[in-house]
């Protein structure tokens, strides 16, 4: 593998208020670290073109939530517009105390809470 250069780190926090679900708030905390992140200087100053992203570009996105294991890492992947994309779930996150209306698909009295991490490297 070429060396790679780190070129951004955002962070982001996501929320499932309704139904418990961590994808949804792993999603959703990728969608916001990526919504504050404006790679302009991919182009502007390193002259990247579109084409090249999915060579050049990479993405390692680290999401913390209760329970990890049940992340389906391929739909927060799918979060990260550019490039080519590693997501990886770590126990953390935070679970509140909510309250629970079966009627918005809650299982439970909690909601879920999300952080992410995206790097975004660039191949040489």
């Amino acid at each position: 593998m070429k060396k790679m250069k780190k070129f951004i780190v955002e962070f982001g926090l996501g929320t499932d208020l309704h139904g418990q679900n961590v994808t949804k708030a792993a999603c959703k905390a990728v969608k916001d670290a990526v919504s504050r992140s404006c790679l302009c200087g991919l182009q502007e100053i390193l002259g990247i073109a579109d084409a090249d992203f999915p060579r050049r570009v990479y993405i390692q996105c680290t999401v913390g939530v209760s329970r990890p294991e049940e992340v389906d890492l391929e739909a927060v992947a799918s979060m990260l517009p550019v490039g080519t994309a590693e997501v990886k779930a770590v126990p953390g996150g935070l679970v509140a105390d909510g309250v629970c209306i079966r009627n918005f698909g809650d299982k439970e009295k909690s909601v879920e809470a999300a952080v992410a991490a995206v790097e975004v490297f660039i191949r040489e």
